[in-house]
């Protein structure tokens, strides 16, 4: 089973959010419709940046990194445009 970690930015909030999934496109569906706490702020996400993993224990270690470094930071240091509004 492929796991995806990914990065989500709102414009409205001009924050970012960074998850983890089984299930990529349906789990942005889910954060624009606001079913999600946290990403229901806002119904702008856009997918900025994912990656597939094998399984869920490295995609967790990824996301855990990603969320400790800041997203805009991993981004940037793994030479990602980030959103010209984000800058």
């Amino acid at each position: 089973m492929q796991y995806y970690v990914y990065i989500l930015y709102s414009l409205s909030l001009k924050k970012y959010y960074t998850g983890m999934s089984k299930f990529s496109a349906k789990r942005l569906r889910q954060h624009k419709n606001g079913q999600s706490h946290w990403t229901s702020k806002a119904n702008d996400w856009q997918s900025v940046w994912q990656t597939e993993l094998e399984t869920s224990q490295v995609a967790r270690a990824l996301e855990q990194k990603i969320k400790k470094r800041g997203a805009k930071r991993f981004l940037v240091d793994n030479n990602v445009a980030v959103p010209p509004e984000a800058e």
